[in-house]
Order: structure tokens, then C-alpha cells, then sequence
């Protein structure tokens, strides 16, 4: 269901770190079009600051250059801002194996640059995104995205009286997102190579740029400090999603090559924990798992625990709905990526 209620940030000012990323990007147009008074652009590569200033055209973007580790640069950029979107982040889970080091300091320590110097500039809202990573980390990327959120969380409970409220979203893989496999399939079926796959029957749930977008946006709208959003999402093996990327491309029966699962991988990736389902709320479309909100009387960690222990199954690309070939093609065909390409193909698209 579409909420008909103005956008909070209508008449807005909102910063974006990371803002020159697949999220960022694609976050600021839909700020632009939900009628936002400016968008700060905040990142440390200015090639890509000049592309989207080139892209964009529009004098509403204001582009602040800078490094989330490096507090001094973060502090202009949250200046007269309403809202904040953080997604500046060291993403690449092979990245973060060989240098963990750089995953903290990116990842935890420039998260918490960016929610102090908000709450010093007196910023409404913060939405930091996370990643399913984070749920029972097996890399280093999952475990600076969970020590993230837990920065985030510890802000929100050790400044209560902070008019400031932050919260977390916490999403699947992104389709056609910067690094994702997608772009990967296609350039493979485009040079007649076969499509590597790491394992067959591993599973990954399935999100749109636009999902993540509805995500954050429910976030500014709903949230209370602390807490975690989730979309809920289908999942596909990657099988599954190797084969509806090749019927795209007109290729039935594509040859498939077995790599075997990378460092750091999951066969099956959680977007919420049994521990945290216990105390979800269900709105729809989206979880909400709110606070921890215990003060630090540690006697409380010890002699009052939970009165009930929930007894069910983490959310999982396992046992989410699982979608079909035909399903996962449908799917892809709402992105505006394939849609360019199978007109620049001349390939027919799926009846929507």
C-alpha cells in the first residue's frame, strides 16, 4: 500500500555520506523528487562528485568532500541539516578480509564521527544502513557493519535525552547495486563465457535500489531512537538467479562453471535473528525491532533476565518465499538496468 501522507523530508535539508555510491545516488533522486529543499552530497572521490554534478544538474545537490574517519571533514556537511542518510561504507567482503583494520575504521569509527557530529549540529533523524552481514558475522565486513549498528544503538541508549534519533536499516543484497553479481552475469553472457558460480544452492535474498529507498524513507517516517527496520524480501538460490539473468539475455540453457564458496561466505544469509523476531513488531511490509533500552545498572544483565525465551527460526534467504526462475526474471525486469538493457538488446521484455 502507497502512504499518501507528505514526505518528512518535504522542504527539507538532507545529508547523504557516501552519497556518490549506488545508494546514495539513487537515494538522492527520490529526495529530489519527494521534494527536498537541499542534499548534501558527502564522499572522498571527487571524480565521482564531478560525474554526478554532471548527471544530476541540479543546484539543490551541494557536494562536500571528505572522509567519515576524519571527524573535522564530516562536521560542514551535517551543518543546517534536517536528516541524515549514512551510507558510506567499506562494503566488499574480500576487502575487509585483507584489511580488517581499514573495515573499523570506516565502518565503526566513521559511523560514530558521523552520529556525534550530527547530534552536535543538531540534526532530527539519523538512518544508518547495515547489512545481513551483520547477523552472526562469519567475515570482517559483517563484523564492523554489527560493532556499526551497536555504535549506533549505544548512542540512542546512553543519550536519551538527545533530540536526535537514530535508527538502523538492515538490508539484503542489492540488485545491480555497485559490486553486485548481476552486472557480472551479464558481462559474462555478453563475451560468451560460462556463468561462475561460487555454490549452486546458496540462497540470497532479492532487492531493488528502490526497496532499500522505501526502506530508509520508512525509517525517517516511523522510527524511535535505536531502533532496526527490515524489508522483508524473496530469496533465490544463485542458481536460480544465473539462469533468469541469462533467459533475459536469450539464453535458455547457459553454460555453468562451479568456483567453489569464497572466503567469508554464507550458503544462506539472515536478515533478522530468532533472538530478535522474539521481540520484532510486524508493520507489513517491514520488521521493527526496537531498543534494548537498559541503563547501565549492570545488576540488571545478571539478576533480571528475560522472563520468556522465544522459541522460533532466524529470517533467513532460506526459508523466506523462494521465487522461481520465471518469478526472479519478473523481478529483475522492474529494474531500470535491465529494462535499458533489453531495449538496447532488442530483447522482449516480461508482460509487468
Amino acid at each position: 500500500m502507497i502512504n499518501q501522507t507528505p514526505s518528512p523530508v518535504e522542504g527539507s535539508v538532507v545529508t547523504i555520506t557516501g552519497g556518490t555510491g549506488s545508494f546514495g545516488s539513487t537515494m538522492a533522486q527520490n529526495l529530489l523528487a519527494r521534494g527536498a529543499k537541499r542534499i548534501n552530497i558527502f564522499s572522498r572521490d571527487e571524480a565521482k562528485q564531478d560525474d554526478m554534478r554532471r548527471q544530476f544538474n541540479d543546484e539543490r545537490l551541494r557536494f562536500f568532500l571528505g572522509d567519515v574517519r576524519n571527524a573535522g571533514s564530516v562536521a560542514p556537511a551535517m551543518r543546517g541539516a534536517d536528516f541524515v542518510f549514512h551510507a558510506a561504507a567499506l562494503k566488499q567482503v574480500p576487502s575487509c578480509e585483507f584489511f580488517p583494520d581499514q573495515a573499523v575504521l570506516t565502518n565503526i569509527v566513521g559511523s560514530e564521527n558521523v552520529i556525534k557530529e550530527a547530534a552536535a549540529a543538531g540534526v532530527r533523524s539519523v538512518v544508518c544502513l547495515s547489512t545481513d552481514k551483520a547477523v552472526y558475522p562469519v567475515n570482517a565486513m559483517g563484523m564492523s557493519k554489527a560493532l556499526m549498528e551497536k555504535t549506533a544503538q549505544a548512542f540512542s541508549r546512553n543519550f536519551p535525552e538527545s533530540g536526535m534519533t537514530v535508527s538502523i536499516t538492515r538490508y539484503g543484497n542489492v540488485m545491480y547495486s555497485r559490486g553486485s553479481v548481476i552486472p557480472l552475469f551479464v558481462r559474462q553472457l555478453q563475451q560468451g563465457q560460462p556463468l561462475t558460480l561460487t555454490e549452486p544452492n546458496m540462497t540470497r535474498f532479492l532487492m531493488s535500489l528502490q526497496d532499500s529507498v522505501d526502506l530508509v524513507e520508512h525509517a525517517f517516517r516511523n522510527a524511535e531512537s535505536g531502533d532496526l527496520f527490515i524489508k522483508k524480501a524473496p530469496g533465490a538460490t544463485v542458481e536460480v538467479l544465473a539462469r533468469a539473468v541469462a533467459s533475459l539475455l536469450g539464453n535458455e540453457n547457459p553454460e555453468i562453471r562451479v568456483i567453489g564458496v569464497r572466503h567469508g561466505e554464507k550458503m544462506d544469509e539472515t536478515l533478522l535473528s530468532r533472538e530478535e523476531i522474539g521481540k520484532a513488531h510486524d508493520e507489513g511490509d517491514y520488521f521493527r525491532v526496537p531498543l534494548d533500552a537498559r541503563s547501565l545498572q549492570y545488576e540488571q544483565y545478571f539478576s533480571e533476565g528475560e522472563t520468556e525465551i522465544a522459541r522460533t527460526e532466524d529470517y533467513t534467504s532460506a526459508n523466506t518465499r523462494q521465487l522461481t526462475v520465471t518469478e526472479t526474471k519478473e523481478l529483475l525486469c522492474r529494474l531500470p538496468e535491465i529494462q535499458a538493457l533489453l531495449a538496447a538488446t532488442k530483447l522482449p521484455q516480461l508482460a509487468s
